[in-house]
């Protein structure tokens, strides 16, 4: 990845402060960058609360998108997003935005953060996909009452997410990659990161590869997070696991990332803009303080990375040999606590003073995945249309509307095989009990199985059934290279 460079040599990096407690934060990884003697200068632009209040909208001004797209690399601080109702993330919207595909967030146990799991020397990163899964907010209400959340999964983003796991493994000479996934529920979405990891872990012999289903990922890693060195896992898994990660070794206070994309990438801590406390000069500023020694990792300033991450290690020692420390440590009435300027000034102070007990990686370059851009990345050699899902709003009971919808396909190339509620078979009836709601698939299949549906006959049995019942949504059923396409509900045969 090339970088924009300064008339003074120096490398040119977009800064958002951020809302909240961002500005503090930013502000004091900045000042360390900055006495680090690192190449760097900064473009300040903004994202976020403040511009939402605007009426834009994605949160994201055009001027930071043109910033973005200029230097290619962003520090930014936590940005605000409306919970429940209005607009999406700006946080988001920035990753989607310039495709940053990767999620890299690290944890490591750290000197001084007392925490259950001490003396374990936890040090492992979660490796989370970042555009996809039910992260690209793709929502629709089908029925007044029932909402529902496309969860996409392409081949594409497994393989880019997947290489680049192994890729920084590499990089940082770690020894193991894991994949997390929920593969045996979610056979065709999370299926897919599974397969696609089998198949990739072969090019990287020298690195140890093993799957494992997410929930009992999580409950390993409270069980026994030594264990694991570097998890790869979907967008919404890799979130929630990361969170968990980063309470193993002290908090979010403590956990930094990088959002890594081919041609951009954004550096931010993982814990959100906590506004009660911004503008107290109190909080703990290390996750943007160690995301800015990911960041000069990532602009080529190794030894400027080094000397950071040395000078954080050995404030934490001076902090648990005094009793002093961050708020989120010792407690914010704590006369020992460091407020967020005092704390900079002391990492600023140890700045080439190095911890002798406490391991800094020398870490390589990543070699990034060169994965084609091809819409079509994955091409069938053969297709059909076997028949489709048609999701009818309806208030009757699973046995009058099965009845009605059979009766409206009568003469028709197509005949009701199923009708299913949140995934169960409800008719024909089973002899089960389902609490139902208003929300039926009905998969309409072809009477014929050796004929493909046509575009006139789907269109033909739609309208028939839409002379009698509101629908909402269809779903193709397709066989790809003779595998079906689609998963038969709970209780279908």
């Amino acid at each position: 990845m090339a970088f924009v460079t300064t008339p003074s040599g120096k490398k040119l990096v977009t800064l958002i402060p951020g809302d909240g407690i961002g500005p503090e934060c930013v502000e004091s990884a900045k000042r360390i960058i900055e006495a680090s003697g690192a190449k760097v200068e900064w473009e300040v632009r903004h994202a976020g609360e403040s511009v939402f209040k605007q009426g834009i909208a994605s949160g994201v001004p055009q001027e930071t998108i043109e910033s973005v797209c200029k230097t290619r690399v962003v520090l930014k601080g936590p940005l605000g997003t409306p919970v429940g109702y209005g607009e999406k993330s700006a946080n988001v919207t920035l990753r989607k935005l310039f495709e940053t595909y990767g999620n890299i967030r690290p944890v490591r146990e750290l000197p001084g953060i007392k925490t259950p799991y001490s003396g374990r020397n936890i040090d492992l990163v979660v490796v989370r996909e970042n555009v996809e899964d039910l992260y690209a907010g793709i929502e629709h209400m089908q029925t007044p009452g029932v909402a529902q959340c496309l969860k996409l999964i392409s081949r594409k983003g497994c393989e880019k997410i997947v290489r680049l796991a192994f890729e920084f493994a590499r990089s940082e000479g770690r020894k193991s990659v894991a994949c997390a996934s929920k593969s045996n529920i979610m056979k065709f979405t999370e299926g897919m990161l599974k397969r696609t990891f089998e198949e990739i872990a072969k090019e990287y012999p020298d690195i140890q590869s093993w799957h494992v289903i997410v929930d009992n990922c999580c409950h390993q890693l409270v069980k026994k997070p030594e264990q694991f060195d570097v998890i790869v896992t979907t967008n919404m898994n890799g979130d929630i696991m990361s969170d968990l990660t980063s309470a193993l070794i002290g908090g979010l206070g403590f956990a930094p990332s990088a959002n890594i994309g081919s041609d951009v990438a954004i550096f931010e801590a993982v814990h959100g803009s906590a506004p009660k406390y911004a503008g107290k000069n109190v909080i703990n500023p290390t996750a943007v303080i160690m995301t800015g020694v990911m960041l000069l990792r990532h602009l080529g300033e190794f030894e400027a990375a080094q000397k950071m991450e040395h000078a954080v290690l050995h404030t934490l020692e001076q902090n648990a040999a005094s009793g002093r420390g961050t708020g989120d440590i010792v407690g914010y009435d704590n006369p020992k606590c460091f407020k967020t300027s005092e704390y900079t000034d002391a990492i600023i102070a140890n700045l080439g003073k190095r911890s002798e007990k406490w391991r800094v990686r020398d870490v390589k370059p990543i070699k990034l995945p060169q994965v084609s851009t091809a819409p079509d990345f994955v091409k069938a050699t053969s297709r059909k249309t076997v028949g489709i899902d048609l999701h009818i709003e309806s208030s009757l009971s699973a046995d009058a509307l099965g009845k009605s919808v059979a009766a409206l396909l009568e003469g028709s190339p197509l005949l009701l095989k199923v009708v299913t509620n949140r995934g169960t078979k409800v008719y024909p009836a089973t002899g089960a009990v389902t609490d139902c709601v208003d929300h039926y698939p009905c998969r309409l299949m072809m009477r014929d199985s050796n004929a493909e549906l046509t575009e006139a006959q789907l269109a033909d049995a739609v309208q028939r059934i839409a002379a009698k019942h509101r629908w909402s949504h269809i779903e193709k059923l397709q066989v790809f290279n003779d595998q079906p396409g689609y998963t038969k509900s709970q209780g279908e045969d």
